[in-house]
């Protein structure tokens, strides 16, 4: 018929949203969770090996990525709980600790990068093996696991992103203690049966009339 134009749904964009805010938590969580794990579990490894001269041998040694540094591991706790905390806060709160986890991640990224060339560690562990402070390490070889640790951080920063766009239709902690925004009115208490002492007693103390006059 002619005149007649089709009028969306004003179910439809609500539904959207809702299918929007599911898909994307259900995406954030996982990877701001496994990203910090990754993190922390790679700072764990060995990042870099080599050899001192000591009395005219090589001798062995080996540096953990939180030998090399601790930035990695400290930016994966703070997003860990930055991802707990975007529930607990709502509007302009929720926005600015999804960026604290995005910055997180970022950092996790670029900390561990930096140091998958850094041999400052290794430096410091020959100086001390040979005696010498100015003894540097020989035959610095470096593992894939700053770059392991580089991944987690990318995950954290992914889960940040995915918070500063959708955070605000995600739930938060104290939503099942609302109904339509407005408190939960409190329960009173029932008044005092006349016929069992106890309950008379109990409505003297709260200083209510037990009688109901």
């Amino acid at each position: 018929m002619e005149g007649v134009t089709a009028v969306p749904s004003p179910r439809s964009e609500p539904a959207g949203l809702s299918r929007t805010g599911r898909t994307s938590l259900a995406a954030a969580l996982p990877s701001g969770a496994l990203g910090a794990a990754v993190a922390l579990l790679a700072t764990r490894q060995e990042w870099s090996e080599g050899t001192a001269t000591v009395a005219g041998g090589a001798f062995p040694l080996t540096a953990k990525g939180s030998d090399v540094t601790g930035v990695p591991a400290a930016l994966a706790v703070v997003g860990l709980a930055a991802l707990v905390a975007v529930f607990a806060v709502r509007r302009a709160g929720r926005l600015a600790v999804s960026a604290v986890l995005a910055l997180s991640g970022a950092g996790t990224v670029a900390a561990a990068l930096l140091g998958a060339s850094d041999s400052t560690a290794l430096d410091e562990k020959a100086a001390q093996a040979s005696g010498d402070a100015s003894a540097t390490v020989g035959a610095l070889s470096h593992t894939a696991w700053p770059y392991v640790a580089a991944a987690g951080g990318l995950l954290l920063l992914v889960a940040g992103l995915l918070a500063l766009r959708y955070g605000r239709l995600w739930p938060a902690m104290s939503g099942r203690y609302e109904r339509g925004g407005a408190p939960r009115p409190r329960r009173t208490a029932a008044p005092a049966d006349p016929d069992r002492p106890e309950e008379l007693w109990k409505a003297l103390d709260r200083g209510e009339d037990p009688t109901g006059a």
